[in-house]
């Protein structure tokens, strides 16, 4: 259990780096959008080496499949209430829907990194390295729309240390739901994270460094796929 927060605290503290980053200066488009690319390369590197693969490893692809339906339809029924939420509640000015934005990307794939170290192989490098690097861009874009709508510093910092504890005890939650259930629950588990995940890269993340990165998005993405598929090798 050590093991497994410490590393889920590592990959969430992009969250609170973030907003550090957000209030120390201001940031280009271009550059979150860059961060955004590489982000989501490694996030589709993850989905496809770390989850969808490892699922149908452990377990049947029936649980998989079931997962990447439930995944996806959550995370899409999830997103909209929040983007109704903001609505109702001044949009980017409410600190509230920006961080159950982030709560809802963060849990489900820090679940999956709690489930591989419970399986007593090593940590994913890669995985962690996704983690992270989507996590920055998220939590510099959502912090700086904050602090611009008047919340104090120690306000953003409060709130996104919270969400990033939360995301690190996910990877604590996964690990003791991989010792509880069955082979096919797990894979379950993976298809869903992986579910989410590429509801997420599709409907926000991607269209998102295209916008802010132009044409240089498409080179993010591939360096950052790059990078995470070469981990997923090592380890």
């Amino acid at each position: 259990m050590i093991e497994a927060l410490g590393w889920g605290a590592l990959a969430a503290s992009s969250l609170v780096v973030g907003a550090v980053l957000a209030l120390v200066r201001t940031w280009s488009p271009l550059v979150v959008g860059l961060v955004l690319g590489f982000g989501a390369g490694a996030l589709i590197a993850s989905v496809s080496f770390e989850l969808a693969e490892e699922g149908l490893r452990i377990g049947s692809g029936y649980a998989v499949a079931g997962g990447l339906a439930l995944g996806g339809l959550t995370y899409f029924t999830a997103d909209r209430l929040v983007e109704w939420w903001g609505g109702r509640s001044g949009g980017s000015s409410a600190g509230a829907p920006l961080a159950v934005g982030a709560f809802l990307d963060g849990i489900p794939e820090q679940a999956v990194l709690g489930i591989g170290i419970a399986s007593g192989g090593s940590v994913s490098a890669a995985l962690v390295v996704a983690i992270f690097a989507s996590n920055l861009p998220e939590a510099i874009g959502s912090a700086a729309d904050m602090r611009s709508a008047g919340r104090s510093r120690r306000s953003v910092l409060g709130l996104w240390s919270v969400v990033a504890a939360c995301c690190a005890l996910a990877t604590v939650a996964g690990t003791a739901v991989a010792d509880a259930v069955s082979s096919d629950a797990q894979a379950f588990v993976d298809g869903f994270a992986a579910g989410a995940l590429l509801t997420m890269l599709i409907d926000s993340m991607v269209p998102e460094a295209k916008d802010k990165a132009r044409d240089w998005a498409g080179l993010a993405t591939v360096a950052g796929f790059a990078l995470a598929a070469g981990l997923s090798l090592l380890t």
